[in-house]
This record gives structure tokens, sequence and C-alpha cells, in this order.
């Protein structure tokens, strides 16, 4: 009880991040940072457990660039998809067809409208025409061929719903809905609500027994990836009947199954309740508060994903495939072209096939491979967060350091090995960001304050001191002393600030000792680099130089020099990464930011310390672009002041951005080499990209999405693993259904520091 007594400020500072991760755990103070996190764990165990086997029961029929090359652009007359439903359901003997296409408009393309209107126009006292124009319009009309292909067969169309502020519809939904509103509790929302509707002609939904809509449900918390797709909608509108209809996926495996019908199974308890599952026949699918089943993928997308077969449309028109080849099977029909623009961004893949994602729900659903986020989850966390926040905040506090560090590995290990069996074996999706990070948090906060408070008495306090400035520039201020003071003015200058990223993961495997000449060896490196290019160290915080150029002696160059500075500290933190893995240790990434513009220079503090420095709000903005580094993966930020001032480098666009305490957007660069290097084959590929990335960021800025999507994917293609494209890829496939914004300044938002 003593020691409790006395340590107890040590106690209490490792209990504030368990106040902070249950107020997020209670929703009283939601973190996004923590969301983000969650949805990181939940993609990379998904991507960890992904069976990664083919499932030969669903076929994917795909629209691909080569069937486009020999059959012709799309869309394609509905006679040839009347050949193609023929010979899928015909000679393949398919068990299920599905369509990831929609028929919203008439096909006109036999010409039969036009016959009609020459019969009627300048022809009209032709004897007989009109009448044999009839005759032959059976065998011109498209859209009745294709539908007399479709009767009779088990086939699913593809429709979308919308919701817009004056509805819209267009084609015509299935006559009767999934279920009617009375199938659910009055005085609630169980489900996505919608008014309008994009679906297929009156002739082909009346010949095809069954459809599903198409709509995928992306939230600004999902940060545009899908993870969740809805299996019922309800529709409000005048156009058809009110009810909740299904998806395609849904109607897919109820076609494969005999059509079992769909019931609502709600959670006991609750003032209101709420949607638990649909049960369909013998089936029992988990689904949130928007009617939305959790997607276990198989594995990667794609024709070489793995795990659902591939035929080219053209293959299956062209009769390319054996008698029976596909008979049984399930299969869908959809497109990869990327010019159709049917790629999605999955935990899997920034460019996965929509089409591949029905064809996950159908195969899990076959499977009962399902995941569930159960009533609890919340309830969960908090428990997790009390429990290990009271582990720790006693026994980091009273156990000696070594047996502390076990400690906290050990909580960590158990809140993970829990959360992951619980996945594993009973398909639970629990939270477990605010654990961890409240772990993190309580173990940093806990050994920080032993270390920095309770031994410094016996430590003692080491204080470094050294000379902010260059020699050289020292040298040169003694030539004419009486031009320089330390009083206090207003310059045009360049500042810098440099941040390691990691390094708290590395210290902790360092002991005291090794932490500090770490810090010493890293900070000579660098403070070398800054001198030799004329910068004055302001000073160094934790892991963080500050930097400036122009003061004390006037340096017309200072951005340039920054600059220089800044591409060579990074190159040195890669070469002591390169001792690090030789000694098996963790490297570390640099952040750095720089700004050029008027700032305040003098001798400024109190009177017990001052020193020689620099403030403003050009100074506040680097640090707000030093941050930003790690956002965008690229070492260097700068703002478009430095790169006006420094036009001496080759520079790529990172964004405009409106960072925390500035009222207008910046525009943001990355410098990528001095402008100074030959002619080479590798320079003018590298000038051609990033040409092709000015595209992009215009397409970007005028909101045509997929126009920027063709431009950025041959980017992607070139360098799948660069942090601004996946970046990128990401903003335009979850804006790419957000209608035309004409106040949107294309700016992004940070609202920390």
């Amino acid at each position: 009880m003593n020691a409790l007594r006395r340590h107890w400020p040590r106690i209490v500072i490792t209990l504030l991040p368990v106040l902070l991760a249950l107020a997020h755990a209670t929703g009283a103070w939601r973190l996004s940072v923590l969301d983000h996190l969650d949805h990181l764990i939940y993609d990379t165990r998904l991507r960890a457990t992904m069976p990664g086997t083919l499932d030969p029961r669903i076929v994917i029929v795909d629209v691909d660039d080569a069937s486009l090359a020999r059959q012709g652009q799309w869309p394609w007359a509905r006679d040839k998809l009347a050949r193609l439903t023929r010979e899928l359901t015909g000679r393949q003997q398919v068990a299920v067809l599905g369509f990831d296409v929609m028929f919203v408009e008439p096909d006109r393309s036999s010409g039969l409208d036009k016959l009609r209107q020459i019969a009627r126009g300048p022809l009209r006292d032709m004897p007989g025409l009109a009448g044999e124009i009839e005759r032959v319009a059976p065998s011109l009309d498209n859209d009745a061929i294709f539908a007399r292909a479709l009767d009779g067969q088990r086939v699913a169309l593809g429709y979308y719903f919308t919701r817009t502020e004056k509805p819209g519809a267009k084609g015509q939904l299935p006559a009767t809905p999934l279920l009617l509103p009375e199938a659910f509790p009055a005085g609630h929302g169980y489900a996505t609500e919608w008014n309008g509707f994009g679906a297929n002609l009156p002739v082909l939904a009346a010949a095809a027994p069954a459809s599903g809509f198409l709509n995928t449900l992306v939230t600004s918390s999902d940060e545009g990836i899908i993870r969740t797709v809805p299996l019922i909608a309800r529709y409000e509108g005048d156009s058809g009947r009110p009810g909740y209809y299904e998806s395609l996926g849904l109607a897919v495996y109820r076609l494969a199954n005999g059509m079992p019908p769909v019931l609502p199974a709600f959670a006991s308890g609750g003032a209101v309740p709420r949607l638990q599952s649909l049960i369909v026949g013998g089936l029992r699918v988990p689904v949130d508060a928007t009617a939305s089943m959790q997607v276990p993928f198989r594995g990667l997308g794609g024709a070489n994903g793995g795990s659902f077969r591939y035929v080219p449309a053209s293959d299956v028109l062209e009769g390319r495939l054996a008698p029976g080849e596909l008979k049984g099977r399930i299969v869908l029909v959809g497109a990869t072209a990327p010019g159709l623009q049917d790629l999605r961004a999955t935990p899997v893949g920034a460019a996965f096939p929509g089409v591949e994602v029905h064809a996950n729900v159908v195969s899990a659903m076959l499977d009962r491979r399902l995941l569930a986020v159960p009533d609890y989850a919340p309830g969960y966390e908090v428990l997790n967060v009390l429990a290990a926040g009271l582990v720790l905040a006693l026994g980091l506090t009273l156990l000696p350091a070594p047996r502390a560090v076990v400690l906290g590995i050990v909580t960590a290990a158990v809140l993970v090995g829990v959360n992951a069996w619980l996945y594993q074996n009973h398909s639970l999706v629990l939270p477990l960001a605010s654990a961890m990070a409240m772990a993190a948090l309580a173990f940093v906060f806990n050994m920080g304050w032993g270390y920095f408070i309770e031994a410094r008495a016996r430590r003692g306090l080491a204080r470094l001191f050294g000379t902010y400035v260059p020699p050289e520039l020292v040298d040169e201020m003694l030539v004419t002393p009486g031009r320089y003071s330390m009083r206090a003015e207003s310059k045009n200058m360049t500042v810098m600030f440099c941040d390691m990223r990691e390094f708290t993961r590395l210290s902790e495997q360092m002991t005291p000792a090794e932490l500090q000449a770490f810090l010493n060896t890293l900070f000579n490196r660098l403070t070398s680099v800054i001198s030799a290019h004329r910068g004055t160290v302001d000073k160094y915080m934790g892991d963080c130089v500050m930097a400036f150029w122009g003061a004390p002696i006037d340096t017309p160059d200072h951005a340039t020099l920054a600059v220089r500075a800044a591409l060579e500290m990074a190159e040195a933190v890669r070469d002591i990464n390169k001792l690090h893995v030789a000694d098996g240790r963790p490297q570390i990434s640099v952040g750095i930011g720089i700004n050029s513009g008027v700032m305040s220079v003098g001798d400024m503090g109190s009177a017990a310390r001052r020193s020689y420095t620099v403030v403003g709000d050009a100074v506040n903005l680097a640090s707000r672009l030093e941050g930003l580094s790690a956002h965008y993966g690229v070492e260097i930020v700068a703002s478009g002041a430095t790169r006006e001032l420094a036009p001496g480098f080759l520079w790529q666009e990172l964004d405009s951005v409106l960072v925390k305490g500035k009222a207008q957007a910046i525009t943001v660069f990355t410098p990528l080499a001095p402008d100074a290097a030959p002619q080479t084959a590798a320079a003018q590929q590298q000038a051609e990209q990033l040409h092709r990335w000015a595209g992009v960021l215009d397409a970007y800025r005028r909101q045509d999405w997929a126009a920027g999507r063709n431009l950025l994917d041959p980017l992607l293609a070139a360098d799948a693993k660069k942090v601004l494209y996946q970046l990128y890829a990401q903003r335009l496939a979850s804006m790419a259904l957000r209608p035309y914004d004409p106040e949107w300044d294309g700016a992004t938002r940070f609202e920390t520091k």
C-alpha cells in the first residue's frame, strides 16, 4: 500500500490512456485513428487467414480487354448477349447465371427504329413496306431476342438504387420485393434506404426470374474500402413497390438453392429491436445495422488471383469451351476491363473486380464461412481496456524494469491472442485497436515517467552544450562582428523540421548507453550535413532536429541549400539503416518538413534560459509539413514557397492541403533529385511519369474520377508499393460514386498537428 501511495502520480499517468480508450470504446469520443487502426488489423487478419484456394462451383465470365478487342467495344448488342446466355444455359448447362451488368437503355443497334422512322417518313407511300418491316421486326428487336433467351432460365439480373432529392427511376424493379415493410418493426431503420433506381428494361425484368441490386456501401470511416456488402436494401420511392429488395449475391445464392425464403432475425433485449441476421432457408447470415454482411474474401482478385475461374466472354461467344464444361456451375458475368470502371478497393487489393465481390458473397454463403460483429462487441472492448489497463498501471509501476517490459509484452500478446482465437475459431470480428493503443501508451507513459522523473535524482541531469551555428559561419561573422547581433528581426528564411520514424520501437530495444550513443551518432551525422550546407541547428527535440537557413548570415539561396541538405540527410539515414540491418536492429525512417517565408529570428527565452531561435507562422507550417510525410509515404515535404525559391530540383506535387492553424490551402511537394541529371532513358521515363501524375492531380481536382483512375493505373502498375499512388487510388475509388460538387476545392484537410 505504501508503494502505491508513493507512486500514485505514476499510476495516474498510466491510467490516462485507459480513460482515452474507454471514451473511444463507449462512443463518448470516437478517435478516427483508432478506427483506422482497427480497420488495418481487420484487413491484415483477413489477408492472413484467406483460404487462397479455388472455388470450383463459381465461374466468372469476364468482359476483359481481350474480349473487347475480339468482340467490339462495350456495350455489346443484346442479340450477342442473347447468344452468350443461350451458350451458357444451353450448351454449357450452368446451374445459375447472374449478370453484374445493367440493361437500362433500349438496344437500338439493329436499326429497327430507323427503319420504322423511314417507313413513316420518306417512304410512307411505298406499298407493303411498313408491313414487311413489322414482319421482320422480331428478328431485329435485340431486346426481345435477349428476353427470349432469359425466359425460363435461372438467371438473375443486376440493377442499382439511388437516393437523390428528386427521386429518379429508370427501368423496372422486380414485381415483388423480397420482404415487405411489415416484416420489420416500425419506427426504426434496418437497412440502407433509397428512393430511386436504375433498373433493367421491363421486357428483360419480366423475363428474368430474379434480380438483385449491385450497390456496395462505403462510408467515410471505411476509407473507401469495401469490407461489407448489403444483402437487402429498402426502397421507398413511388416508381415501384416499397419494401426490402435483395442484392445480386443473395439472389444468385437463392436461385442456386431453390429460392428459399428470407426472414429477419432480431437480437433479444433492448428498447429498439436490432437486426442480427437474415435467415435464408437453413442458413443464418450475420448482418450489421445496415443489413450488410462482412465479406470473407477467399484470396487475391482477378483472373490470376486463384479464387475463381475466369473465362473470357469472347471464348464463350466463340464456342471455345467444350460442351458441358461449365455444367452445374454458378456463373457470374462481369467486367474487369479497366475502361469499364468496375474495379473496387478492398482489403485484399486496391483494384478488385466488382463482380468478384459478389462471387465472394455467394461462395461464403455456400461454405457457411461467415463473419459476425456481435452486439456485445462494445462491452468486450471496454472489458479488455479495463482489465489490461489496471494490470499495466499496477504491474509496470511496482515491478522492476526488466519484469515490467516482460509484463507489457505478455499483456499485448494475450490481447492479440484472445482476439485472434475468437476470430479464427468462432468467426467473431471484435475490436482490438483501442486496447493495443492503450497498452502501448500506458507502457510509454509509465516507463517515461519512471525514467525521466523518478530516476532523475539518481541519474543526475546531463546537459548537452553545443554551438548551433556552424564553425564556417562563425568564421565569416568574425570578419565583420559589428554587423551581427542577437536582437530579434524579421527575415525571409527557410526552416526545416526532421523527425525520426519508428524511433520509439528502436529505443525500446536499446539500453540507455546504447541509445545515447546512437543519438549522438545520428545527430552528429545530421548536424554535419546541415553545417555543410550553411544551416544553423536551432534545437534537438527528442528525436527531432530543427534547423534554419538565412541567419545569422544572409544567405540568398537558403531554400536551395535547405533542400540539398534534406536530400543528403535522408540518404544518411538510409546508410545508418544498412548498419542496423547488419546488426539485426529495426530500421528507422525520416520525415522532413521544409518551408520558406518571413519569420522572426533572434535571442529569445527567459532570464533563466535563452537561445537563438526562429518563431512565426512560417515555422509552424514547416512543423505541420513534417507530420504529413508519413501520410504521403515520402521522406521530404516542402511548401510551394520553398519550391519557388529552389527551382533547381525535380519536384513532384503531392497535394493541396489545409493544415491545422491555416485558413488557406497550400500546395505541397517532394523533391526527387537535383534537376541537372543527364537526359537518360530513366530520366525521360521519370519525366513522363511526372507528367502523367500531373494529369492525375488535374483530373482529381476537376472531380473527373474516371480519368484520374485511368491515368493512375499505369503509375500503380509501374510502382504498386508507392504510398502516394495507393493513397490517390483509394481516394478515387471512394469518390467514384460522389456527385459533382461545385464547391469542392480539392484540398485535403488535416485537423491534427
